[in-house]
């Protein structure tokens, strides 16, 4: 019998209730049939899994739904080439699963998909199958994405970081399926932070895995490999002035757009804790910059670049996509306490009519529903940020071999994680929050914290919230 999972959440706040309950309705409708796997497409009228949303929307989706969870890491797996690139988006046309390599669409996927790995309880095939896409996954980026071979890979189109309509990328393709860069474009092949940390996420990853398997000396050549990458992103994308990293020109000039892509790095962990503290007091918490009233802009709203277009633009428009990635991109560096602040402000833009888009004005806090052909809902990111949002304020998560509990006060609430034969509760009431393993009581605790426990729930760290 498969492994199942669901959730239970009650809270008096009523708006914020009906939120959630609308976010759960509405994932049912990405619920597709990939060619008799079920699986969880982007939705809002983006009928594919895309390598920049679903592997990670997958692995939150599977605190209700396991295998689909692990059918949305499986599907990029198994389709990628034999010269190791994966998929940017899998298509299902006429009954046939079509992978599409013309761009990569970002990489949402190593850290998604070894989680996987501890929630599914899978076997170590599994790892070794993720192990094998990672490593040739990397090979391929490294024989294919240093054209001008100065040591950064590159991006040869909007659509290689998910940056659709960009303004900073200007004349640059859309898509590209070429292994050779554009000609003629002003920006691209672009020295790219995206680009280097897909590197850096399958190094780390596959270091992690390595120690999984107790292969300590590969696990050690894998992070030093992966340091390497770090290192190169600090000397040549970074600036020290300025705290935060730019991108570089097909001719190796600083492209100066303060956007919000250090965030992303952050999301792969592939620069250190000093860059990520200087760009997040600097930038992230400066309220002309990114904090602004809707925080998380995808470029600062100050910066000559900035443009307030309400259909899908990454230009400026603040992305349901980024406060998914804000999650991990903050618990990575210790920032957990940002993110109460930022589920505040994505539920109090979405639950009057709990209609769910893909972008937000950053000054007014508004949704924007035009997207694609017509008006927009249902889409993925914006319900998955909301209930995983919601499980970090009020309820549990699952990371790898820990247990992370949001015990808030502000209003009272009961959170129920199921996952095969466990229950993980936490309730939260105006004065406090008790937490409980199928039944029995793990801690109670009177402030507004993050409490991580390894799974047995014995506590290994607080965060004030």
């Amino acid at each position: 019998m498969e492994k199942e999972s669901k959730v239970l959440f009650d809270i008096s706040d009523l708006k914020l209730k009906r939120l959630y309950d609308e976010a759960e309705r509405k994932c049912l409708f990405n619920i597709k049939d990939f060619a008799g796997r079920s699986v969880l497409v982007e939705g809002g009228g983006y009928e594919k899994i895309w390598l920049e949303t679903q592997p990670m929307g997958g692995e939150m989706y599977a605190k209700r739904n396991i295998e689909i969870g692990l059918n949305n890491q499986l599907m990029f797996m198994e389709y990628a080439r034999d010269d190791g690139r994966i998929p940017g988006s899998i298509a299902l046309e006429n009954g046939i699963v079509i992978p599409q390599f013309n761009k990569f669409q970002g990489f949402c996927f190593p850290a998604p998909a070894l989680n996987m790995y501890y929630i599914a309880e899978e076997k170590t095939d599994y790892l070794d199958l993720l192990y094998t896409t990672l490593e040739r996954f990397d090979d391929y980026l490294w024989k294919t994405r240093d054209s001008d071979n100065d040591g950064c890979l590159e991006s040869f189109c909007k659509y290689d970081t998910g940056e659709d309509h960009a303004v900073r990328y200007m004349d640059a393709p859309d898509a590209w399926t070429e292994e050779q860069p554009p000609q003629d474009c002003r920006i691209v092949p672009m020295a790219s932070i995206d680009v280097m940390s897909y590197s850096y996420s399958s190094r780390e990853t596959l270091s992690q895995i390595s120690r999984i398997l107790k292969k300590e000396e590969l696990a050690d050549r894998w992070n030093k490999k992966a340091d390497a990458v770090r290192r190169k992103i600090r000397e040549y994308l970074w600036s020290e002035e300025r705290g935060t990293c730019f991108d570089r020109d097909k001719n190796h000039f600083e492209i100066p757009v303060l956007y919000h892509n250090t965030l992303r790095a952050m999301y792969w962990h592939s620069i250190d804790d000093r860059m990520a503290d200087a760009f997040v007091n600097r930038h992230l918490l400066n309220p002309d910059e990114f904090w602004t009233k809707m925080p998380l802009p995808s470029v600062a709203v100050n910066d000559s670049m900035f443009r307030n277009i309400e259909t899908n633009n990454w230009s400026g428009q603040c992305e349901a996509l980024t406060y998914q990635r804000a999650i991990r991109a903050l618990e990575n560096y210790g920032y957990d306490h940002l993110i109460p602040r930022l589920g505040k402000c994505l539920f109090d833009a979405l639950k009057e009519e709990c209609r769910f888009v893909q972008q937000f004005d950053p000054f007014t806090g508004q949704i924007s529903k035009v997207s694609l052909e017509g008006e927009i809902d249902a889409y993925g990111p914006a319900m998955l940020s909301v209930l995983e949002y919601i499980s970090r304020i009020y309820g549990v998560h699952r990371e790898r071999e820990q247990l992370f509990w949001g015990c808030t006060n502000k209003s009272e609430s009961i959170y129920e994680q199921h996952i095969g034969e466990h229950v993980y509760r936490v309730e939260n009431t105006l004065t406090g929050s008790r937490a409980q393993i199928d039944g029995r009581e793990i801690f109670e605790t009177k402030a507004d914290v993050k409490i991580i426990t390894n799974l047995n729930g014995d506590i290994q760290r607080v965060i004030e919230l």
